[in-house]
């Protein structure tokens, strides 16, 4: 058994190994092994220059990265906490981003930006944002959020195999989350596929990152009432593996989508735009969505209300059912 953190500390080191282009980058990644010591050791192992504490400075972190990249290497940045990555944002969107569309394919970043994103653990401002929409709106950026350790470990590799940069959200209240995963098994799915983690007949619930746990909990609940719902990982944030979704929509004929940021223009929106445009006569009901409020993210003592829970999921899938 394997935490989501240490799965992660794993595919670093397999990175690290296979790959001597590849180096690490951020803040007290080093001695420290990261706050949430997803790089415990691996400094020691690899040393100072493979794995590099860097300033206090998102932005000079990623800019120096983004030359890194620039001259044949693979830099994997650790944004501490996703409230941090916003003095970053200008060199994220305005440079990494557009890097290979602006030089016609001539340049690229195969930069890997790592972001624990999410609540769910009790911090305090800044420490629980779910940025995930402003990514996924900028051409040029893949976004990607495993939910479980096995995913964790090689998804991870393959972005930083990407000649693309990705930014790579990690579900910080899963990060102590345990599974099996074997460590020599190869990938089964390609970094832009979405997964069925539980199959079923009556309502497609989608969701990501923190949330797929939650949404199995809520699937769980409904089939001791009698309600067999499918619930579908997306993996990826962007690109979105519509495909996968239509099908089970197809078959259930309804579709609740979950996420833990507010559902104003978050990564449901698109999703129940897209599936109504392309299941518009299977859809047996409108689709909904459950998130987080429209309201910056609360104090520690009233997340539970904000974050989306199986009671909230299934009070969407009871609406569905009934219309």
């Amino acid at each position: 058994m394997i935490t989501l953190a240490g799965a992660l500390n794993a595919g670093l080191r397999r990175a690290l190994e296979n790959d001597p282009k590849v180096v690490l980058m951020g803040e007290d990644i080093g001695k420290l092994g990261g706050v949430f010591r997803v790089t415990d050791t691996l400094q020691k192992d690899f040393g100072d220059k493979r794995v590099i504490d860097t300033p206090l400075a998102e932005s000079g972190i990623i800019g120096t990265a983004f030359g890194t990249a620039l001259r044949g290497f693979r830099p994997v940045c650790e944004i501490q906490f996703d409230g941090f990555v916003y003095p970053a944002f200008d060199q994220i969107v305005s440079q990494v981003a557009k890097i290979r569309y602006r030089t016609g394919g001539n340049a690229k970043a195969p930069l890997t930006i790592r972001i624990p994103f999410g609540g769910g653990i009790g911090a305090v401002e800044h420490h629980s944002e779910s940025p995930e929409a402003y990514f996924a709106h900028t051409a040029g950026l893949r976004v990607v959020a495993p939910s479980n350790p096995a995913d964790a470990y090689t998804m991870i590799q393959q972005a930083i195999a990407l000649d693309d940069p990705v930014i790579f959200f990690e579900p910080k209240r899963r990060y102590w989350d345990k599974a099996e995963v074997d460590l020599d098994a190869a990938p089964t799915l390609s970094l832009d596929s979405a997964r069925v983690v539980v199959p079923g007949t009556d309502a497609t619930i989608v969701t990501y990152g923190g949330t797929v746990t939650t949404a199995v909990a809520a699937a769980k609940i409904a089939a001791e009432e009698g309600h067999s719902l499918e619930v579908i990982d997306l993996r990826s944030i962007s690109p979105i593996d519509f495909d996968t979704i239509e099908a089970s929509v197809r078959k259930t004929g309804r579709l609740v989508i979950a996420h833990e940021s507010q559902v104003f223009l978050g990564i449901g929106a698109e999703i129940a735009a897209r599936i109504s445009e392309r299941c518009f006569y299977q859809l047996e009901a409108p689709v909904l969505r459950v998130g987080g409020f429209d309201i910056p993210y609360p104090p520690a003592k009233l997340e539970s209300h904000h974050l989306p829970s199986p009671d909230r999921i299934l009070y969407a899938v009871d609406k569905t059912l009934a219309a």
